[in-house]
């Protein structure tokens, strides 16, 4: 019976290395332009998300934390397959 539950725990724990394996190997390297947001300060002042095409000209606000439009776009993308949607009106800073 120690045997099968040694034999059970092995493979409950394989299983487990192997979800983790596959979920490691699925990410991106950090490198330059996997970035998701554009901020830029000058000449002209907008944060852009690359994912979702949600776009900014109050800088200030979302350096504060104001991300709002930002994850209901992300949202909306995410419950229409990952489509990225623009920007609507309503989603704006002002």
């Amino acid at each position: 019976m120690k045997m099968l539950r040694s034999r059970l725990y092995e493979y409950e724990l394989e299983k487990k290395h192997a979800a983790t394996r596959k979920i490691e190997d699925s990410k991106l390297d950090i490198n330059f332009g996997s970035q998701i947001r554009n901020y830029v300060l000058q000449p002209y002042r907008m944060v852009k998300d690359l994912r979702t095409r949600v776009e900014t000209g109050d800088v200030d606000k979302v350096l504060d934390g104001y991300l709002d439009p930002f994850i209901r776009g992300y949202l909306l993308m995410k419950r229409q397959g990952g489509v990225p949607v623009a920007a609507a009106p309503e989603d704006d800073l002002e």
